[in-house]
């Protein structure tokens, strides 16, 4: 296992570059060298993530760990609310509760800072059993100031908002002023400073988020004197290397794509330096959330989406200028299987690991667990789990209790009995996932040169769909919406570790084994235990004859696949 993107020289030279002003480091180009992911220490094994040729995991207390969150609504960051959070997550079956910590509550009075609610969140955690992560709302929270204190979302002079291309002031405040963002980072830091005092040796708390869907509506930038003066100076040699373009100003160099990548290189040299303040006192892993651009739309106008915000067509520029944050995450409220899939292939990068930081909590988004982990992601946390009563429709259910929980706890608690197992195996080995899409069509399986898998869904258990051409028994109750899915992790070259929800599986040769005759050769249903696989019982005859057939209560198997001479 090999640790990437951070050691202890580049940590001091990554503190150093924190000192700089964002204005002079848009002037020189100084920021945007590729670093290391954050460290942990031989005495201080903090949570931290590590990559291997494009493969990341999340290490938490030594190991791998495959967070399966619940978010909390926005609202339910005060101690009054706990009480109607916990038996969400317990229900959900999740290991992992993401929180709001906002800057009005930590600092209502400027200077003077309150962690009571954090102290209370910790501990609840530790009680309830799940590690947490924490979401800082700062300068931008869905874009707005709205979890800002009153001292800064009432003085524009001090803390100036945008200024629209029209020459109106923005409802977002503006990423270009000391001011605000040493004021955000401030109070980050005391909140990161606290954090290691009551959690340094205990680690409930495994990352941190940033600030909250940053960008701004309605404009692509800021479009006052000091942002146009800005704009007019040359584009820093970091972002020209990246983007492989000869020297200029902004505009001469992004043409119509300018505005949209100023925002984006202000906003990010923001946070990052918010972000390095607090690496430096306790260097949690952290991760920016976008409020997406559709995927299916790239010619959409900078500011019908949340311009400036890591969307898929500016993430080179926050790679660039955002060096202390590991992950760019997508927030997902778009349940259609196109639009959700081509999301996810946007934000699995190499020089990114997938972490979906929000998604919707309707019944149809639990599937989509499967995709991620088949995407080696490090995470899924979908939002709005408690029992407060609040429910975000139409983005998410209409009425949001245990019922609505169920669809996730269930796979919860089957991915939960192996967490770690599959979390290492994602890094150290490879693994597929698929989830049903929108049309119920097969999707096929690239398993290596040796084998190949197809998954179906509305089987039944036993059979073939050609013995019932006419289709008169109809399908299995339920079907008609998606729900189903196929997750899959190699073992040895014969070997894998399987499971699904509602779906066939069906292994056959690959290339390298054409010419011989295939067979299932054993298929274990078992479990986990202390990281050891325990066989309950063998798979076999109706079993096995018409693929691995997984129902609503799914189960996991360890399948060793065979060839023989033709």
């Amino acid at each position: 296992m090999t640790q990437s993107r951070r050691n202890a020289g580049s940590k001091l030279a990554l503190v150093a570059l924190s000192l700089i002003s964002p204005l002079a480091l848009l002037a020189s180009g100084a920021a945007g060298a590729k670093t290391p992911v954050k460290a942990s220490t031989a005495t201080s094994p903090i949570p931290h993530l590590v990559q291997t040729d494009g493969k990341y995991a999340l290490i938490v207390d030594g190991a791998p760990f495959l967070v399966l969150g619940g978010q909390a609504n926005n609202s339910s960051n005060y101690p009054g609310a706990l009480s109607k959070v916990w038996p969400a997550i317990k229900d959900m079956h999740a290991n992992t509760l993401t929180m709001p910590v906002s800057w009005e509550q930590v600092e209502p009075v400027e200077g003077k800072f309150d962690f009571s609610f954090v102290d209370t969140l910790v501990k609840e955690a530790r009680e309830n059993k799940v590690r947490l992560v924490i979401l800082w709302f700062g300068t931008w929270k869905n874009t707005g100031p709205s979890y800002t204190p009153s001292w800064v979302k009432l003085d524009n002079k001090r803390f100036p908002r945008l200024t629209n291309k029209d020459g109106t002031t923005s409802y977002a405040l503006s990423p270009l002023y000391d001011t605000t963002r040493e004021a955000d980072k401030r109070a980050y830091v005391e909140l990161v400073k606290h954090i290691k005092a009551i959690d340094g040796d205990r680690h409930t708390v495994i990352m941190l988020q940033p600030e909250n869907e940053v960008g701004v509506y309605r404009t692509a930038r800021d479009y006052s004197p000091k942002a146009d003066a800005l704009m007019a100076q040359p584009v820093p040699q970091a972002l020209l290397t990246r983007y492989k373009k000869s020297p200029g100003n902004w505009n001469q160099v992004f043409g119509k794509d300018a505005d949209e990548y100023f925002h984006a290189w202000s906003i990010a040299r923001y946070v990052d330096d918010i972000v390095a303040a607090g690496d430096a006192v306790y260097p949690l892993p952290t991760y920016v959330n976008a409020a997406l651009k559709d995927p299916l739309n790239p010619d959409q106008t900078p500011g019908s989406y949340a311009s400036g915000g890591p969307v898929y067509s500016v993430m080179d520029v926050w790679k660039v200028a955002a060096p202390h944050i590991e992950i760019l995450a997508p927030d997902l409220y778009s349940p259609g299987s196109q639009s959700y899939e081509a999301t996810l292939s946007q934000y699995a990068r190499a020089d990114n690991p997938l972490y979906v930081a929000e998604s919707g909590n309707k019944p149809i988004y639990a599937r989509y667990l499967f995709s991620v982990l088949g995407r080696q992601g490090v995470g899924f946390d979908p939002f709005g789990f408690d029992y407060t009563g609040y429910a975000n429709y139409p983005l998410g259910a209409k009425v949001f209790d245990a019922d609505a929980v169920k669809p996730f706890a269930t796979l919860y608690k089957l991915f939960g009995g192996m967490d770690r197992e599959w979390a290492k195996l994602s890094y150290e080995s490879q693994v597929w996932g698929v989830s049903e899409p929108d049309d119920h069509s097969a999707q096929s399986l690239d398993l290596g040169k040796a084998w190949s898998a197809k998954v179906t869904y509305r089987q039944w258990q036993f059979g073939l769909p050609e013995w019932d051409p006419e289709n008169k028994n109809g399908y299995p109750d339920g079907s008609d919406v998606p729900s189903g899915g196929v997750a899959v992790a190699k073992l040895s070259d014969n070997e894998f570790l399987v499971t699904g929800l509602n779906a066939r599986i069906t292994f056959d040769t690959g290339e390298a084994n054409k010419a011989r005759g295939f067979v299932l050769d054993r298929v274990e249903q078992g479990h986990f235990e202390a990281g050891k696989w325990v066989m309950e019982y063998v798979w076999n005859g109706d079993q096995t004859d018409y693929g691995l057939n997984f129902t609503g209560a799914p189960v996991v198997l360890k399948v060793r696949l065979g060839t023989y001479e033709k």
